[in-house]
């Protein structure tokens, strides 16, 4: 289970131990066990570390299991206690609909109550994470809401709005509509990329920079890589937005605005093969990372090796035109994208870093010579 937000059990000071089998959970649940994470999803119901194995495993040895469903339903009975957790995390802003900065703890109330007691009110280490009185009545009115809400009606209605989108999309013919159910309804939209001439993202950026404004996500894990498209999902959507965003999304694919073909490259004005050390200056501090790159024509592949881990890079030269990048995936716990773009100069390089959610920063590289012995 470990994505991004396992940030917030590591703020505690705690090492993570990863397993992959329940031989190895069981041999790591020793005396020093405090507590299992658990992503609430799919691959937690039907794997072999399943949410149901690992809290009999863990219960055999006194450690509690914590289920994060933050993006999942309310469920009452709530079904990850039925299947054994100790605990069960809900967010407030996403399923609830109610306040963004609240959210639900459920489960054993002795360790409910030692949660609440290292948070605000008291002067723990969770002070700094206080929810107000006006975030805790507003979560309230939404879990109460949420009790009276008809969610079969609310499934057909979003079915609904879904079958909408996918009949106005699917009047163009390369458009492929799919995908209207799962977990939690969506719609997948997908085209072929080079028949169409816009790729997902592209599409996802201009209905969000333009009016009115829609918020979608790019389509993924599709397993033919030559097509691109958006996924729509319907539960933050109110009555009759499900026209604006079909009408929107119709309107950008029937005439997309044409991504400018790729120029032919001007060449390779530089060799940056071998090792480079980097200086970046951050909003409010810098760090030292360095880069071992391969070129191969007008391609370059390496690595780059940053404050704490090393990963794998990829990129091209156009002339004196520079650009990386290299992901540290959050299987590790964090999510961590770097796109070099810049100039070469000799042995020197300078230009901007874009690292998405964390912003940019500038950066420069000089080529670490050899010193004779």
């Amino acid at each position: 289970s470990r994505n991004v937000y396992d940030a917030a059990v590591r703020a505690v000071g705690v090492r993570v131990v990863e397993v992959t089998t329940p031989a190895e959970l069981e041999a790591a649940l020793g005396p020093r066990a405090a507590l299992v994470y658990i992503l609430a999803g799919p691959e937690a119901d039907e794997s072999p570390l399943s949410t149901k194995v690992v809290a009999s495993l863990a219960q055999a040895r006194g450690v509690p299991v914590l289920v994060d469903a933050a993006a999942e339903i309310l469920t009452v009975p709530n079904v990850h206690l039925q299947n054994g957790a100790t605990l069960v995390t809900y967010s407030g802003g996403k399923c609830l609909r109610g306040p963004q900065a609240a959210g639900l703890l459920l489960g054993r109330k002795d360790l409910v109550r030692a949660a609440w007691v290292h948070s605000a009110p008291h002067h723990g280490f969770a002070r700094s994470m206080k929810v107000g009185k006006e975030e805790a009545m507003g979560m309230l009115m939404a879990v109460e809401m949420w009790m009276k809400r008809d969610h079969d009606a609310e499934w057909k209605r979003w079915t609904s709005w879904l079958e909408y989108v996918a009949r106005r999309v699917s009047t163009i013919a390369i458009v492929q509509p799919i995908g209207l159910s799962n977990r939690m309804p969506s719609l997948k939209v997908l085209w072929d990329r080079q028949r169409l001439g816009i790729a997902g993202e592209t599409v996802v950026r201009a209905l969000f920079d333009t009016d009115p404004r829609v918020g979608l996500f790019p389509a993924r894990g599709d397993a033919d890589p030559a097509r691109t498209g958006v996924t729509v999902n319907p539960y933050m959507m109110s009555p009759g937005e499900e026209r604006v965003v079909a009408d929107r999304l119709y309107a950008l694919l029937s005439n997309p605005p044409r991504e400018a073909a790729p120029s032919p490259p001007a060449g390779t004005g530089a060799d940056l093969s071998g090792q480079w050390d980097v200086a970046i200056e951050y909003a409010a501090g810098r760090s030292r990372h360095a880069l071992h790159l391969r070129q191969r024509g007008n391609e370059i592949d390496g690595s780059h090796q940053g404050d704490f881990v090393s990963r794998d890079l990829s990129g091209t030269i156009d002339g004196d035109a520079v650009r990386m990048r290299s992901t540290y995936s959050e299987d590790h716990g964090d999510a961590l994208g770097f796109t070099f773009s810049g100039k070469v100069a000799g042995d020197e390089m300078t230009g901007s870093l874009d690292m998405g959610e964390y912003l940019t920063a500038r950066w420069t590289a000089k080529r670490r010579v050899r010193r004779r012995a």
